[in-house]
């Protein structure tokens, strides 16, 4: 840390590394910590009206994270089932999208760095920007129109006489795990670029020229030197695919609903904001707790996901 600070302040002199400094500071204490801080504590709450807030009743409980597993006290079932198997799959797909994601960006993010010309390569990168420039609500509906009843994909495949009846991709969640697999396509894509794109070719020459088939260079030598780049990429999807809301709300089917929509409706349909806190902090211990086990699994330091 003391060499950090040594060689920001040596690079960009103490008035502007001392800026920047600050700026980071009160980026991560009041927009990160703080708030975080304040949902704890709205989760540790009754839900109370507002004129009683304060008062004797006001004190702490564990009455919501209580709620999350049991519901409702004298529940014959004894465990919340509804909302436990929605915050079960919501992970489970939220991994699954990462998977996906890390299968599809990784081919491309490999030719980008090691095969792709200058020209190609900036064709490419424009190619993959440009449709981000959509507001993401409109990319969802866009992906509704497509893998509707009356959608492009069961248009072409009646025209092609391969079905006869519209397939419902909606009420099947294929639209949702392709919106979801859409979203995050760019931050899987450039931390993966990043870290192959700085790659010693004669590394896969040399491997190459001992006879090694191209699956043996990519597991034995690309993966393993790109294994920052997976664990950045892999963060943040996974992060991000899990805490989403406008396209689960947009492509998700009847039986598709997902955890990040019961906090919302706990928030603003029930106006249950302790509870609504408390499963944001399941959310987010559970994510972290995945994010550290990757990191694990992958023998990732924090340092190295941040180069």
């Amino acid at each position: 840390m003391t060499r950090l600070l040594a060689g920001l302040y040596h690079r960009n002199g103490a008035g502007m590394a001392t800026f920047m400094l600050a700026g980071v500071a009160f980026w991560i204490v009041f927009l990160i910590v703080l708030p975080q801080l304040a949902m704890l504590d709205f989760s540790l709450r009754y839900d109370l009206p507002p004129a009683r807030i304060g008062g004797p009743e006001d004190v702490y409980t564990f009455d919501n994270y209580k709620f999350f597993l049991f519901g409702h006290p004298g529940n014959p079932e004894g465990w919340n089932f509804v909302d436990l198997r929605v915050f079960a799959r919501t992970i489970v797909a939220a991994a699954l999208v990462t998977v996906l994601n890390l299968a599809i960006c990784y081919p491309i993010a490999y030719y980008l760095a090691q095969s792709a010309s200058g020209a190609g390569a900036r064709a490419i990168a424009i190619a993959l920007i440009v449709p981000y420039w959509i507001n993401e609500i409109l990319r969802a509906f866009a992906f509704r129109i497509i893998f509707g009843d009356a959608g492009v994909i069961n248009t072409v495949l009646k025209l092609l006489g391969l079905v006869d009846q519209s397939i419902d991709f909606i009420r099947m969640d294929v639209a949702l795990y392709a919106g979801l697999t859409y979203a995050y396509l760019l931050l899987m894509i450039f931390p993966l670029y990043n870290a192959i794109e700085s790659l010693d070719r004669n590394q896969l020459e040399a491997a190459r020229d001992l006879g090694a088939p191209w699956w043996r260079i990519h597991w034995r030598v690309v993966i393993p030197f790109a294994k920052p780049g997976i664990t950045s990429g892999c963060t943040m999807v996974f992060m991000l695919a899990a805490g989403a809301l406008a396209v689960p709300q947009v492509l998700g089917g009847p039986s598709s609903l997902w955890f990040t929509q019961l906090i919302y409706q706990s928030f603003f349909d029930f106006l249950n904001w302790a509870r609504g806190a408390a499963y944001a902090v399941i959310l987010l211990v559970t994510c972290t707790l995945v994010v550290l086990l990757m990191m694990r699994v992958f023998k990732v330091r924090l340092g190295e996901i941040g180069r």
